[in-house]
């Protein structure tokens, strides 16, 4: 969703909106795959009439949003939970570990939240999506033994995020991800920890099959796209896009200002014949 679908006030606008309305209500098969959760998914996208599960927190789960429920989640082990705390904690990282149990989300936090931290806790502690157990100081009493979780997130300068991610690459069940994240500014890189089968690229191949969909065209602006727009048949990025994104798009278009993702689907929907089998990803 973020510099592909919402523009730089980090909205939908309208016309995007009213575009890809006119697309579902005419039988195109159109979804979000984003790292986002449903606490602010939902929000996002009340403009648009999506039909189809969503892919959130980078391919941790599909989520409907007309009745939230989860399917498809990914977990950790316990052995594997404690090995990432493990590096997180020698790297200096505090981080947020979410786990998912019965339709909700819940969140701790090793460490003292930063400013960035503390905003981001802020805009999201009211949602009826997710809690947070931590305390003024953004510090949890974490269990010993976690058997639900399914993501740690940390917000923090490059070099001790780019450090974390080297040494969770040694740690067999992880998918780790590093990225610069311009939604946030401040020098800061994501440093993020999924199970080792949870990526977007396998949640909407899940997606797909369960909607028939025989090709899927997937839109991409960052790193944590590269592994879903390498799956689909056709690959499209934004013209924001970072250039690892560009190199391995099929298509590139105009940059997410302008509306260019929305209008791209309808205009491809209503063009190809076919196109009531395919399956686009956001």
């Amino acid at each position: 969703m973020d510099g592909t679908l919402l523009d730089s006030t980090s909205r939908i606008s309208g016309r995007s909106a009213e575009m890809l309305n006119r697309a579902i209500d005419s039988g195109a098969m159109v979804s979000i795959a984003t790292a986002r959760t449903p606490a602010t998914v939902s929000l996002l996208t009340r403009g648009v009439n999506l039909r189809l599960p969503l892919v959130v927190m980078t391919g941790v789960a599909l989520w409907d949003r007309d009745t939230n429920i989860y399917t498809d989640v990914c977990h950790f082990n316990p052995h594997t939970v404690s090995e990432i705390r493990r590096v997180y904690t020698e790297c200096g990282l505090p981080a947020f570990l979410y786990t998912l149990r019965d339709n909700l989300i819940t969140i701790y936090h090793s460490g003292t939240l930063s400013p960035t931290e503390r905003e981001f806790v802020a805009e999201r502690a009211h949602s009826p999506y997710k809690r947070f157990l931590m305390n003024t100081e953004g510090q949890s009493d974490i269990p010993e033994h976690i058997d639900d979780a399914v993501l740690f997130f940390a917000m923090q300068p490059t070099e001790p995020a780019q450090r974390a991610y080297r040494e969770l690459l040694n740690v067999e069940g992880v998918n780790p991800i590093c990225y610069y994240d311009p939604t946030y500014g401040d020098g800061l890189s994501m440093s993020e920890a999924f199970p080792a089968h949870a990526s977007k690229a396998n949640a909407t191949r899940k997606l797909a099959a369960r909607c028939g969909a025989g090709r899927i065209v997937a839109f991409g602006d960052n790193a944590n796209d590269l592994p879903l727009l390498r799956m689909a048949d056709v690959a499209v990025a934004v013209d924001n896009a970072i250039p690892e994104v560009k190199e391995i798009a099929d298509i590139i278009i105009p940059d997410h200002d302008r509306d260019a993702v929305a209008e791209f689907i309808l205009n491809d929907f209503l063009a190809n014949n076919e196109s009531r089998s395919n399956l686009l990803t956001l």
